[in-house]
């Protein structure tokens, strides 16, 4: 089994995503109109638009989330760049990993119980596998190439485009402030009882800072900072490093 197989199982991988779901391109009103700043005259799905693409188009993120995936308490804190680079951790409950991607190469270090919970999961028996993985970096196989999830920084922002019906609509809120940074609210309510707000920076590039979703089956909240910073993701000494066939199952 590779790295990025355990990863999906493990369920946190979508997370950063699916929070953000609710806001991208639009048709929305013209709602503010005769105000000043950088978003005068523009309405809320024009400005969560161009939030969109103004993160799609950075160089690198750090992205912290927490939520429930499938009913689960789930955490993530990672950095990940345009370039293939990511490092980051997935914690679960009672349980946690380590994720490193150089290029086309992902690694997982996981303690003891994420590996015993993987394993329980797909059925299947441990046979002293858990001991020789616990610490220790599982690289993905090299027919598997490639990266899906949170370490993939296009497809953790393509969720924001994946049904524009879904985020017409938007209202704007007040301005505030994100971790020192003044941002405006973009707000939606669906009609499920779920609640999307977005917060964008309102001074430099429209960068997403924050995005909350309240309600429905997946609430979670997710935090965007360091943008463009470097991503210092370096290949795991050889000897830490266990094949991944080890991992029955």
């Amino acid at each position: 089994m590779s790295a990025k197989k355990v990863l999906v199982l493990f369920g946190a991988v979508t997370l950063g995503a699916s929070v953000l779901t609710g806001c991208g391109e639009g048709g929305g009103g013209s709602e503010g109109a005769g105000e000043k700043g950088p978003f005068a005259g523009k309405s809320a799905d024009e400005i969560a638009a161009a939030a969109v693409k103004a993160t799609r188009d950075a160089e690198s993120v750090h992205i912290t989330g927490t939520g429930k995936q499938q009913g689960q308490e789930m955490k993530l804190d990672f950095s990940v760049d345009d370039q293939d680079n990511c490092t980051g951790t997935v914690t679960g409950p009672e349980a946690e990993a380590d994720v490193l991607q150089v290029g086309q190469a992902v690694y997982l270090r996981a303690d003891k119980a994420f590996w015993e919970n993987i394993l329980k999961a797909q059925g299947a028996a441990s046979d002293g596998a858990v001991d020789k993985l616990a610490g220790k970096w599982v690289k993905s196989d090299p027919d598997e190439a490639g990266t899906e999830g949170m370490c993939d920084k296009q497809a953790v922002v393509a969720a924001l485009d994946s049904d524009k019906s879904e985020r017409e609509g938007m209202k704007k809120g007040k301005e505030t402030e994100v971790n020192g940074e003044s941002a405006l609210t973009l707000t939606k309510k669906a009609e499920n009882g779920e609640e999307f707000t977005l917060y964008v920076a309102t001074e430099g590039e429209p960068y997403i800072l924050k995005a909350v979703n309240k309600g429905g089956e997946n609430p979670g909240e997710t935090t965007l900072t360091d943008y463009n910073k470097k991503v210092d993701a370096e290949e795991p000494p050889a000897d830490e490093v266990v094949d991944p066939k080890q991992l029955q199952g």
